[in-house]
Order: structure tokens, then sequence, then C-alpha cells
């Protein structure tokens, strides 16, 4: 629609709500346009992949957060370190120049084992706008349990491949009520730095912020925050800011304002690619297995363990099985991949003596979204900046810490967009089905309701004050809340219950948990930066005390 074309309508009386009818129209078709290619990118070679009856000192199951930091320490410490991964590499371009695929164009690079993708905003005016794509080892994991979706990254270099990048340390009082059993003055004092310092942590300049239009829809945010009486704090990302400032300007390739964020971002994002995968290349040490999946850890008849793992292809099929020992195997398959695995080696015999907490306390960091219809004199830009960096803080009094995040269509919506994270108390649990063969999580799409709650706690307020009201059209027909979704799963073998202190699982000598999975189920914030801390925390010690 023309700006002209706008004004005649208004002029004649043209409703708020048929603008954002016609708005939400014309996003659907938007995110529609063109068809899902086939684009891949070419299988990395395996020939450096680890061999059927190798025997290694230490064997990483995983390549995000934790298990980055436990194989650069390690290496470090002058270990030699496998790292098995079950996702791609992602270091070769595909057909289109690029290794990732965009938010706006979602091809078979975008997801992990689907023939449709299975978008976060899945609908617009209650359509959906979800896609057929091939089959194939894409990069963002939409996994479905009973009650709940988890987006979780795939590839070498875990959840950073997909996340929107905010690295958030929690305010300092509310860390006990995160992680009672450690020592708060040493986690800021010495392992909460160690983390930004090794994961390129920096905060936006508030001048540019103010400035520039590719931030337009978070001053939009910041001003209903503010005129409604809530904080609206800065929050530090791994964005390389110098380089979103070369691309507003236009003198290098776009990556945040090309929208790029849900399956990976191509140039300014400083994923672990870019940090400490980079040192862990550096010590010659340790060697990465991609499109590999460890089934089975048990205890090897002449000391360590028996790891069996699956090579596969690109289509998810096993094409080889290999037999390896390792002296020591630590976790760091996400909260989600450990908890799993964990259960099913005590259900099936393979690990009989890891204890009753194995898979207990799991919870999704109380996320819920939501959108908010903005009146037409609250335009929050047709160019939004992929990667957030502002939030509206109600923790203390409501619960609530609410991300103001990017739609990045490139298109005008006059819509506000947040993912919030609560003080969300419920707790799930995974258990092994035998009859299914499958591990099964026990959450239920009700226990959000706290969690909306808690986010009405802001943003009944914000339209109150502003005359504004919810979206209805993003995650359903007449749907306003996101209660379907977890991007930051915490817990199943917590810390202090399933481990000890610093992660060593009981009833195994040899045998730790490095990654999420030790958080009980909420961190008041987007969680990497605090799983990174711990895992600099509980390496330290277990390379002090046990190697």
């Amino acid at each position: 629609m023309s700006d002209s074309a706008m004004h005649r309508n208004s002029s004649q009386g043209f409703s708020r709500r048929a603008f954002i009818t016609g708005t939400g129209s014309i996003l659907g078709v938007a995110a529609l346009a063109g068809r899902a290619g086939a684009a891949r990118p070419t299988a990395a070679a395996a020939a450096a992949s680890i061999p059927s009856g190798a025997n290694v000192p230490a064997l990483v199951i995983g390549t995000g957060y934790g298990g980055c930091v436990a194989a650069l320490r390690l290496a470090q410490a002058g270990v030699d370190v496998h790292m098995i991964e079950m996702g791609m590499s992602w270091d070769t371009p595909g057909p289109d120049g690029k290794i990732f695929a965009n938010t706006t164009s979602p091809d078979a690079r975008s997801f992990w084992l689907r023939t449709k993708t299975k978008q976060p905003l899945s609908n617009f005016l209650g359509f959906p706008i979800d896609r057929d794509i091939p089959k194939y080892t894409g990069i963002l994991d939409a996994e479905e349990f009973a009650g709940i979706t988890v987006y979780q990254g795939r590839g070498v270099g875990g959840g950073s491949l997909v996340n929107g990048g905010m690295a958030v340390t929690p305010k300092r009082e509310n860390f006990g009520a995160i992680l009672p059993s450690v020592n708060v003055d040493e986690m800021y004092d010495t392992y909460y730095p160690r983390a930004n310092a090794g994961l390129g942590v920096a905060t936006i300049d508030p001048a540019w912020f103010d400035t520039t239009d590719c931030y337009q829809y978070a001053r939009v945010g910041r001003k209903h925050a503010q005129r409604s009486g809530f904080p609206f704090v800065f929050v530090p990302t791994v964005y390389d800011w110098d380089y979103m400032k070369q691309e507003a300007a236009g003198a290098v390739p776009k990556s945040a304002l090309a929208g790029e964020i849900l399956y990976g971002n191509n140039y300014g994002k400083k994923s672990l690619q870019k940090t400490y995968l980079a040192r862990i290349k550096d010590t010659g040490r340790v060697t990465i297995s991609s499109l590999h999946k460890v089934t089975s850890v048990t205890p090897a008849a002449g000391g360590g363990y028996t790891v069996v793992i699956d090579q596969t292809d690109t289509s998810g099929a096993t094409t080889l099985t290999k037999t390896v020992t390792a002296a020591k195997v630590f976790f760091a398959a996400g909260s989600v991949g450990t908890s799993k695995l964990l259960v099913r080696l005590k259900a099936t015999g393979a690990l009989p003596a890891l204890n009753g907490e194995i898979g207990q306390g799991w919870g999704d960091n109380g996320n819920v979204m939501c959108g908010g219809a903005n009146h037409l004199w609250d335009p929050t830009g047709s160019l939004q900046a992929s990667i957030p960096t502002g939030g509206i803080d109600n923790w203390n009094a409501g619960g609530a810490f609410a991300e103001v995040a990017p739609l990045p269509t490139g298109i005008e919506t006059y819509a506000s967009f947040y993912l919030s994270i609560t003080k969300n108390p419920n707790r799930a649990r995974f258990s092994w089905n035998a009859a299914t063969g499958k591990v099964e999580l026990n959450w239920q799409t009700s226990w959000k309701q706290p969690s909306i709650d808690m986010a009405k706690t802001i943003f009944d307020k914000i339209n109150a004050k502003e005359g504004t009201i919810y979206r209805t059209d993003l995650f359903g027909t007449y749907k306003i809340w996101g209660d379907h979704l977890t991007y930051h799963p915490l817990g199943g073998a917590v810390l202090t219950k399933a481990t000890d202190n610093y992660g060593r699982l009981h009833g195994y000598s040899g045998l730790y948990v490095i990654d999420g999975a030790l958080i009980p189920g909420n961190t008041s914030v987007n969680p990497f930066v605090t799983i990174t801390a711990l895992a600099e925390r509980n390496i330290e010690k277990i390379i002090a005390t046990d190697l």
C-alpha cells in the first residue's frame, strides 16, 4: 500500500484494526514469498571423524556452550579431547553462496529432519505460514513433546548458532534462587567475567541506538515501557556492533539487517564458531566428529567407558556404528539431549547406578511470547535488526523480564513483539517409556498460565496506558499468547541432585554433566552466559582435582 493510498483510506475512516488486518496479510505473503528450495550445503568430509576402536582421554558429547568450555579448558590443561556432535559442521556455503538460510525464506538448511517448517511465529491472521521443505539435517530442531515444542540448535556450536545473542548476566541478588549451592562471589568476581570475555559480550552504543533506523522498534518498546513506569534496560549481546554499523552504512554484506537469526547468522554474530571453537582449534588437541550421535555409555571392563556412536548422513540415516573407549565422558548435549540420554541409559541398564534425580527438575525458563498492535503513530520500522538489545524489567514486582524482540519482515507492521522470561515455578520430568522405546516429557501446556499471568503484569498495563491491544494472529486464530514453546530448556540433571556441586554424576566416577541440564528450570534471564560461567567454574575444579 502506498503512502498516498494509506492516507486516503485513513481519511475515509479506515480503522486501525482493519489496517492491522491488512498488514498481517502482507506479512503473511512476505513470509511465504518464494518456493522452499532444496538449497543444501555440501556436507563436510568425514575423514577426520573418530574411528571405531579409538581410545580417548576425554569424550565430550555436544559442542554447545558447556561442551566448548570443557573441551577448551581440558585441551589447555594438556588433555586430548574428542567432541561428538549430532548436527553438521556448518562450514560450507549452499547454492546461494551463504552457509545459513534467511529467516523469511526457510529451505532445507532451516530445520532438523522435518518435511515442513515449524516456525515459532507460525500464523498471521490465523492462517498458517509453514511450508514444505526437503528433509535434511538442518540447523534448528523443533522437538515436539506432549505439551511443548523445544527449539534447539543442531550443529557444531549448538544453540549459539540459532539464538538471538542476548548475553545477559542475572542480577546478583537473583542468583541465589537459581543455583543456591554455588558461591555467588566466585561467580560474579571470576566466572561470569571469564564467560563474558570468552563469548565476546558487548553492549550497543546508546547514542547509535537512539538514531539508527534498525532499532526504531526497540525505541517504541522503550517508550511504551517507560510511559507505564517500567525500567527499560540495555542488554549485552554477542553481536559485532562495529559490523552492524557498517551494515547500516551499506559497507558490508547485511546479516542482522537482513533478518538473519532463527536459522543462523552469516556474518556479524559471534557464535561459538568465532569464539570458543576458534580457540579450541588453536590448541591442536581437540577433534570434532559432526553428524555423530552417542547412543550408549557403559562402564568398560578395563576402566573408563565404552561409548557407542552412530554416524549419520544428511537424511538422518545411520551409515556406520562405532564403538570407542573414553577415560572420562562429559555430557554436554543440552538440557534435552543430556537428560534424554541419561534417562535412557539408566532405565535400560547401561548406567543403572545413576540416581533417581536423573530427568527431574526440567523447566522452560518461563518463556512466553506475545505481540502488541500499535497505533499508526507508533510505527516500528520496516528495517529491523534481528538482534534484540533491550528489555523491560518487572522481575521483582511482577515476575517477568520481557525482551523487546524484532519482527524482521522487511515491511512496516505497526507491531511490537516480546519474548518474556518469567518466574514460572512449574517443573517437569523426563521418563522412559519402555513400550515406545522413547524418553517422554510430562510438561503440560496449562503449566504456562503462571508465565502468562506474569507477562500480563507488563503488557496489560502498557495496553491500558497506550490504548493498544494484543495481536491475536501470530500463534493461531484469535490466540494472544505463544505458550506452546521454549527457546531456553533447562534442567534434567540438576546440580547437587543428579550430580555433586561440580557436575560429577552420582554413581559413576569419570562421568560429568556440564551444560544447561544442571540448572533447575530458570535463570531469570537468557541462560547461555550462566551456562558458560557455570561450566567455567566446574571444569576448573574438575581439572584441579580429577585429572
